[in-house]
């Protein structure tokens, strides 16, 4: 039987909700360029890149602008999401989690963060948990967005854990592809309609337990 020598965590509606952020920046944005955007279309953007988000905002207003323009703005929209980011304070991490990663730790488990943003250790230093993550892996360090299990298998890599060792946290549908897709377990967080193909599907992260780890071995 393999047994799961590591944990590897999105960041976004697993550990913290810095989705709401994200639709503060995007809906300024959309204000700007006169596109109503509501939290329906917000759905849409999750464990997206940043791009690709600018593509699908420019999608529901009917708008079309040069590579150069989006470039431009998806930037502009970067700098307000990190300023209100800069301004998260460490009770926002979602509740039980901190204790979590900390009981996995003392089993022995490797922690990795594998997160689409490029803002993740800015988020991780402001919830001072960074020190719990033996590899942060972001949308810096891959050229490609999930479903590609990129960014998994990086992280798995650099943990030095084999990809079927490991065991994803994920609360979006592209993300349970892209675990599954790497050749490792995933549990779910939310919503069964929309991550029944996990191994496991919980309503928040804090619903995992450290001994749950031995009903995912294989």
């Amino acid at each position: 039987m393999t047994l799961i020598k590591a944990c590897i965590f999105d960041l976004d509606g697993v550990i913290v909700d810095t989705a709401h952020y994200h639709f503060l920046a995007w809906k300024r944005l959309a204000d700007e360029l006169g596109i109503a955007f509501t939290p329906e279309d917000n759905e849409r953007l999750k464990g997206v890149s940043r791009m690709a988000s600018m593509d699908i905002l420019l999608e529901v207003g009917g708008v079309t602008l040069s590579d150069h323009d989006k470039e431009r703005l998806a930037n502009k929209k970067n700098t307000w999401f990190v300023d209100y980011v800069e301004r998260m304070v460490p009770e926002e991490i979602f509740p039980g989690v901190k204790q979590l990663i900390e009981k996995l730790k003392e089993k022995g488990i490797k922690i990795g963060l594998a997160s689409s943003s490029k803002n993740a250790k800015t988020v991780l230093q402001r919830l001072y948990v960074e020190p719990l993550f033996d590899v942060v892996v972001d949308g810096t360090m891959v050229k490609n967005s999930k479903p590609d299990p990129e960014i998994f298998l990086l992280a798995a890599s650099r943990l030095g854990i084999a990809p079927a060792d490991c065991v994803v946290f994920e609360d979006a549908e592209a993300g349970v592809e892209a675990a599954l897709a790497a050749g490792m377990k995933c549990v779910g967080i939310g919503s069964r309609d929309q991550l029944g193909k996990a191994d496991r599907v919980i309503r928040t992260t804090s619903d995992f337990q450290a001994a749950d780890l031995a009903t995912l071995a294989h």
